[in-house]
């Protein structure tokens, strides 16, 4: 008797403090065991450490790169260097919600591949943990992390498209007085005008200026002042030169007309544009309420960044299974295939939805029964047939 009560009492401790998934003994209370045992925890951690590192980096090289152009605007005058950081902010965070699915998948594929490695998984399977086990560990984060998703690209990704080209309109519109920078001419308005400034002093104001202004005549005006400012008055924003000389006239004339002032003033056209909105940055209401083909495609991108994240961390789990000594990564040839190969169904059936070349409904769920199928096919690759039918006969029976 006393064997007994030592060989059960060491089971209800282990199987409580580590939940692992054994047999419990009968008349032992269920509702001890926790809600999130050691063993999920440690997997949640390690998942949550992963994907912050991987997203980090997969956001950091998409941004830089796209960046890139953004930087060429700002070089032009287009976008205001006050504007820079604030329009960097806008897209790290459309990045991170567009590659959190991929980051994800990553993450689970580095964690329970290192944990085949250190035959970590041994040691859960020889406790009595199988695939459910590794499954409630991992789906712990994923649920609430795609609703968290869900959220981020149906309200807070539209939001930033839409403030990201709201800034860069603003900066568009007054374009044409940004980049004057001494020591170097600055062309805008389409090259019907040009400024020279030799020096620029502490308080904004321009030293020796050059200014050539091409009239709506044809005639073209060249001034040389001695100093200059920009003021908004009324009727739109001004160039005032102070004590200088203007010269009007037709390229290739004998007919000029030379002016002596103390002020004069150049007009500075602002561009007059309307903000093309792209689909990226409707909002989702007006998504939901829309019987136009394009939306419903949209609606249907949105929604697959938490389904993908759902379906992905399904086909990771028996994906991530490799030998004791093979590598972390064993397996990361074939996940990028899938996801690649996953990627390309998404944009292709959107495609085709908004070609009318499939249902809406295939085009919102089709991509998702293949993951699926997938997904069983790895987890009946990893257990085989006989453990499939015996999980089977199990649920029957219950």
């Amino acid at each position: 008797m006393g064997c007994l009560v030592l060989n059960y009492t060491t089971q209800i401790y282990f199987d409580g403090e580590t939940g692992l998934g054994a047999d419990w003994p009968q008349g032992y209370k269920r509702e001890r065991r926790p809600l999130i045992t050691v063993l999920d925890r440690l997997i949640m951690r390690d998942l949550i450490k992963t994907l912050l590192a991987v997203l980090t980096v997969i956001v950091v090289i998409i941004v830089s790169r796209r960046f890139i152009k953004i930087l060429d605007k700002a070089i032009e005058g287009q976008v205001s260097n006050e504007t820079l950081l604030s329009i960097l902010g806008l897209k790290m965070v459309v990045a991170s919600i567009s590659f959190l699915p991929a980051a994800l998948f990553m993450a689970v594929l580095m964690v329970l591949g290192r944990m085949y490695r250190d035959q970590e998984m041994s040691s859960i399977a020889s406790a009595g943990g199988g695939a459910g086990t590794i499954y409630r560990a991992v789906f712990l984060l994923v649920f609430p992390l795609s609703v968290v998703s869900a959220g981020l690209s149906l309200y807070v990704a539209p939001w930033a498209e839409a403030k990201t080209e709201e800034i860069m309109h603003q900066d568009e519109q007054s374009a044409d007085i940004r980049g004057v920078a001494a020591g170097k001419f600055s062309e805008y308005s389409q090259g019907d005008l040009v400024f020279y400034v030799e020096k620029i002093g502490d308080d904004k104001k321009m030293h020796k200026v050059f200014v050539q202004q091409r009239q709506l005549n044809g005639k073209l005006a060249t001034i040389n002042s001695e100093a200059g400012r920009l003021e908004e008055l009324e009727g739109g924003r001004y160039m005032i030169l102070e004590h200088g000389e203007r010269i009007l006239g037709m390229p290739g004339a004998l007919d000029y007309v030379i002016e002596n002032f103390v002020e004069y003033a150049v007009r500075i056209e602002e561009r007059s544009s309307v903000i093309n909105t792209s689909r990226e940055a409707v909002a989702m209401d007006v998504l939901w309420n829309s019987e136009v083909i394009r939306d419903v495609a949209e609606l249907q991108r949105r929604y697959s960044i938490p389904l993908s994240m759902i379906f992905l961390s399904f086909l990771a789990v028996p994906l991530a299974q490799s030998a004791p000594r093979g590598g972390v990564y064993g397996n990361m040839t074939i996940a990028f295939l899938i996801y690649f190969s996953y990627g390309n169904l998404i944009r292709v059936s959107q495609s085709w939805v908004i070609n009318e070349t499939i249902p809406v409904w295939l085009g919102g769920i089709g991509v998702y029964w293949i993951l699926a199928l997938v997904g069983v096919g790895l987890l009946i690759k990893l257990y085989g047939w006989q453990w499939v039918m015996m999980k089977l006969r199990e649920k029957v029976a219950r």
